[in-house]
């Protein structure tokens, strides 16, 4: 790549066929392709968005509405539609809902930040007043938000039931199946350490296999274990079972070094054999005398150690996950046992009942009934492979929200009611910021405004007399948690309807969307060495790579 220097020469500072977009050009270029990702996504938004087909390379189909799920699946080529991305999966780990509602922000802020470039506002004062809008939310946010605690049980399954309303499985009567499994598991696993509420979601194991409905899925107080019990003579049934973790294998083990042994007659080849065969009956022995009905090992057990556990009525699960052993521990009380030496009776967990069961053609053993399981399962069901994921991703938004509730212990209004309240307090505070800035904290108020226009266009409402009549509305003193009702196509009062969403989704939402816009808004020279131009693709999202449909 030429550049010129001073003296009007030539010099060569990339490698052929490098491309560069510099200025305005670079900023137009992120902006749009930022606000074409957040546009893909935008319909899926609540409880009457679309869903979207992915088709991968390999022709491999993902049906969602999972705004996480549809980027990651998008294979996305340009670098400002990967930090759209980032935005997307960062929501997800932290909190585990609100990803569409990220997305959708980070574009909308970057396309009322290109409006105002094209007035010659710098992108510093843009940066600048966003970021004071967003402190200034957070503050709001805190403000107008209502507390809850891990008791208020109806307040939690409606957190629920309306982070998993815009599911397909979150449809009708089955949402408040769901939520109350999920508000069910997710205050068994809550523990209280100095005095707050922590919530370890790793200790919700969410299983799926496809079959029956989405009705049909439970809440295991114990653990769902996807292996088979070893040896056709074991018991399949075990009632009051007492249950033995091993970390280590009940086979014989090789030498750590390079080993001969030479045997000259059959009497030596005999003497060898039977004292492997004493080895493994000593190995089932020590697990009898521990009094355990049911292990659980980490490595492998040998067909002859099968054997004499099975004439012992010790029903064995071998080569089971390290984390199906941590929450096991958690659920059952039992502590882990490196070896069978260490293996004592006060080491032994609890279950009422431990059985084998076969779901839709594979053999799967349930650890149920546990005294006070700090580990549950939720095992998912529906028709087909593509409905259970839906639900899987459903559920895991759910218990995302709930905890999150839990854990800062406050929630607002949905149905855009918040946006709206938010966008009408950062309008009164823009009026105290003197110069440029207040321009982008508007700016950054209009952005917030798309989420309630995006519901009230996908229920089939007229967009702009909806945001004039939550405006109205939210300037009188009991308008603050008027919403848009999505069924009746009509704007309502959004506490009495019980939609009502966690604070931490709100705050993630609005930090990590200005952080991106304010990220991709200082960017003004874009340099790629692959001989490929980082701008838009012809056709606009056409270099995204799979194909969608809504």
């Amino acid at each position: 790549m030429a550049q010129g220097n001073l003296s009007g020469q030539q010099v060569l500072i990339l490698p052929e066929g490098s491309n560069r977009v510099i200025g305005r050009d670079a900023q137009r270029t992120n902006i749009a392709v930022a606000y074409a990702v957040a546009n893909a996504v935008r319909t899926t938004l609540g409880p009457k968005g679309m869903d979207k087909m992915l088709v991968s390379e390999l022709g491999d189909i993902v049906i969602t509405n999972d705004g996480a799920t549809i980027l990651e699946e998008m294979n996305v080529e340009h670098p400002a539609a990967k930090i759209m991305v980032e935005i997307a999966k960062t929501q997800d780990k932290e909190v585990g809902d609100g990803t569409t509602t990220a997305a959708v922000l980070a574009g909308e802020m970057l396309k009322k930040a290109g409006e105002l470039l094209d007035q010659d506002i710098h992108a510093s004062s843009i940066v600048n007043g966003y970021k004071k809008a967003a402190t200034k939310s957070v503050e709001i946010l805190e403000e107008i938000s209502y507390p809850v605690k891990l008791e208020d049980v109806k307040t939690l399954e409606a957190i629920a039931a309306v982070s998993m309303g815009s599911k397909t499985v979150g449809v009708g009567d089955s949402k408040d199946f769901l939520a109350t499994l999920v508000v069910k598991a997710v205050r068994q696993v809550a523990e209280k350490k100095d005095g707050k509420v922590v919530v370890d979601q790793d200790f919700i194991k969410v299983e799926k296999k496809e079959g029956g409905s989405i009705k049909d899925t439970q809440l295991i107080n114990g653990v769902l274990v996807d292996k088979e019990i070893v040896h056709s003579g074991m018991p399949k049934k075990i009632e009051k079972a007492k249950i033995a973790l091993i970390d280590c294998a009940l086979e014989i083990e090789k030498t750590e070094t390079d080993a001969k042994i030479e045997i000259t007659s059959p009497d030596q080849m005999t003497a060898f054999l039977d004292q492997e065969e004493k080895m493994l009956k000593e190995m089932a022995d020590k697990v009898a005398k521990s009094g355990a009905t049911v292990i659980f090992c980490q490595k492998g057990i040998d067909d002859m150690a099968q054997h004499f556990l099975s004439k012992k009525g010790i029903a064995a699960v071998r080569r089971v996950k390290k984390s199906d052993m941590e929450k096991l521990a958690k659920a059952t009380g039992a502590t882990v046992a490196t070896s069978l030496d260490d293996l004592k009776e006060k080491d032994l967990g609890f279950a009422g009942n431990v059985e084998e069961k076969k779901i839709a053609g594979e053999q799967m053993v349930f650890v149920e009934n546990c005294k006070d399981p700090k580990s549950v399962t939720l095992f998912v069901r529906a028709g087909t492979s593509h409905v259970v994921s839906e639900g899987e991703r459903a559920i895991k938004d759910g218990i995302g929200a709930v905890s999150s509730a839990i854990e800062l212990g406050r929630y607002v209004t949905g149905g855009g009611s918040v946006e709206v309240e938010l966008a009408q307090r950062l309008r009164k505070y823009a009026t105290e910021i003197s110069g440029r800035e207040q321009l982008a904290i508007e700016a950054f108020a209009d952005a917030l405004e798309t989420i309630p226009r995006t519901l009230a266009e996908s229920a089939g409402m007229d967009a702009i007399d909806t945001l004039v009549a939550l405006r109205s509305r939210h300037k009188k003193d009991d308008g603050r948690s008027m919403g848009v009702n999505i069924y009746e196509g009509k704007i309502a009062d959004m506490k009495e309807l019980g939609v009502i969403e966690p604070v931490k989704v709100k705050k993630q939402a609005i930090s990590s969307a200005s952080e991106a816009a304010e990220m991709l808004l200082r960017i003004d020279d874009m340099i790629s060495s692959r001989g490929k131009a980082p701008s838009m693709p012809p056709g606009g999202m056409g270099g995204m790579g799979g194909g969608m449909e809504e």
